[in-house]
């Protein structure tokens, strides 16, 4: 049993409604995500959290996990809920396809569209998605292992400097790579665009 497992978003692509990003489990990759835009000052349900680790805890109450509860029955055992973070609250990750079913929550996906091709931004397969993490997370929970999620950018994640990047670090740098050379077809730029903007 790991005393920690470590999740880690990605955010790959900053659109003005959404936010693109790909989902680690300890350095390897699990799926796509989409969250609301980023902004400055934020705005309801309309801004995507800070950078930053959180952990994560089961939330056994509220609208959202009693209609998991009867959509997934003895599988669900709690909404995954990201701790303690700044000017938030109920932050959970769950299913959705557009930033309309987000406010600020961590959505799931098998697949992903490229933000220049809409401005809500897209995933495909949320559902499937959603049940492949949440087993894997929740199987660590209930055994009573801590579950810490960071939020960081590509940016940081290709300026952090080789002799402070783990091993993992430098797996989830590559396996980046491979995910948005699949989505863009090989052509992609990897250097940081203006306002953080990666992919054109």
């Amino acid at each position: 049993m790991e005393e920690q497992v470590k999740l880690t978003v990605v955010r790959t692509q900053f659109g003005k409604d959404a936010t693109n990003g790909m989902l680690f489990i300890d350095g390897i990759f699990e799926c796509f995500t989409l969250e609301d835009q980023y902004q400055e000052v934020k705005v309801m349900h309309e801004t995507c959290i800070d950078d930053g680790e959180y952990e994560i805890k089961f939330k056994k109450w509220g609208g959202f996990h009693d209609k998991y509860k009867v959509r997934y029955g003895a599988d669900h055992y709690g909404m995954l809920h990201v701790q303690n973070v700044p000017n938030f609250s109920d932050i959970l990750i769950h299913t959705g396809n557009t930033d309309e079913h987000t406010s600020g929550c961590l959505l799931l996906g098998e697949t992903q569209q490229d933000l220049d091709m809409g401005k809500d931004g897209f995933i495909g397969s949320s559902k499937n998605a959603y049940l492949k993490a949440y087993k894997k997370i929740a199987k660590e929970l209930l055994i009573g292992t801590e579950v810490i999620i960071e939020y960081t950018t590509i940016n940081k994640l290709f300026e952090k400097p080789l002799e402070v990047s783990s091993s993992q670090d430098i797996g989830v740098a590559k396996e980046v790579m491979e995910k948005l050379e699949e989505i863009n077809g090989g052509v992609i730029q990897t250097q940081a665009m203006l306002r953080g903007r990666i992919i054109r």
